[in-house]
């Protein structure tokens, strides 16, 4: 573990150069995930996100020496049954697929058909008289998009009864986007965050969190939750702390009273909040710079 970044920072940001709003091309993006990979805050980062839509296009496979051992996630963009194909691409390019990220179901639906299907793709739940259809390493990290929105309770339990029967499956929340709905309030986040907790049940999040501390986009209209807000929340949720206390800190705009508890926490691994997937790794590093909590620069 590099002496810059501590070990509660450890893999919190995904590399997600290629997704809005950064759209990276791949080569630029390839190309810039191995400077992360090889400068002095490779600890921070997590995998090149990659969408299943591009993987179908053989593209990636190019860019990359099989003997390279190259890491990523798998994002797909283009639903559950496209995965297995997507993922036997990657391992015959020798990529590494460290995690697959996937929404079960769209806002308003029920998430458990989707749920029931992605399971069936881990392994878990294989369909009677058929083979599971598993395509990734048994190392690989599941992780389901669920709605913040109808049954969301219910598929929680179902993660929680999988994920106790030894399947590494987790959930995904998202946390921002095109539109009003997608950015859940401070509450709404809060209770997700402690019925995790409440489940021992990890998760991720995806979109909005493009700095630490929470802030009005001026450009959008759009009041983003900031990645230190979650980190503080996160702490206090799993020190005990109940859903109206975690929404303070997620609320909370004081940047010093959200780095305390990390810097009392810095030395142990991060709980629960697996991490989240960012267009620029360079934004939140700045940001975790400037806070005190990553000790270095850029004229490493």
């Amino acid at each position: 573990m590099s002496t810059q970044v501590p070990r509660l920072l450890a893999g919190l940001v995904d590399d997600a150069a290629v997704f809005p709003p950064g759209s990276a091309s791949l080569p630029d993006a390839v190309a810039a995930h191995r400077e992360h990979r090889a400068s002095w805050y490779a600890d921070l980062v997590g995998p090149l996100l990659v969408p299943a839509s591009v993987v179908a296009t053989g593209a990636l496979g190019g860019l990359i020496d099989p003997a390279e051992g190259f890491v990523v996630g798998l994002i797909g963009d283009t639903g559950i049954a496209p995965l297995p194909a997507a993922l036997t691409g990657l391992d015959a390019a020798g990529i590494v697929v460290r995690q697959v990220e996937v929404a079960v179901a769209r806002r308003g639906e029920d998430p458990q058909p989707g749920l029931a299907e992605l399971l069936r793709l881990t392994g878990a739940r294989p369909e009677r008289g058929r083979e599971p259809a598993r395509s990734a390493d048994p190392g690989t990290d599941w992780y389901a998009e669920i709605p913040l929105t109808f049954g969301l309770t219910a598929a929680l339990d179902t993660l929680a009864e999988a994920r106790a029967a030894g399947v590494r499956i987790a959930a995904k929340f998202r946390t921002g986007g095109l539109a009003a709905e997608l950015f859940p309030t401070p509450v709404e986040l809060a209770a997700v965050i402690c019925a995790c907790r409440d489940r021992d049940l990890p998760f991720k999040l995806t979109a909005g969190l493009h700095h630490a501390v929470r802030h009005l986009d001026p450009e959008t209209g759009f009041t983003h939750h900031g990645f230190g807000n979650v980190l503080a929340a996160t702490l206090a949720a799993v020190d005990g702390g109940e859903v109206d206390a975690v929404a303070v800190l997620l609320a909370d705009t004081d940047a010093v009273r959200l780095v305390e508890p990390a810097r009392a926490g810095r030395d142990a691994a991060r709980p629960l909040w697996i991490g989240f997937g960012s267009c620029s790794v360079r934004e939140p590093l700045t940001d975790l710079i400037r806070l005190g909590l990553v000790n270095g620069g850029f004229d490493r």
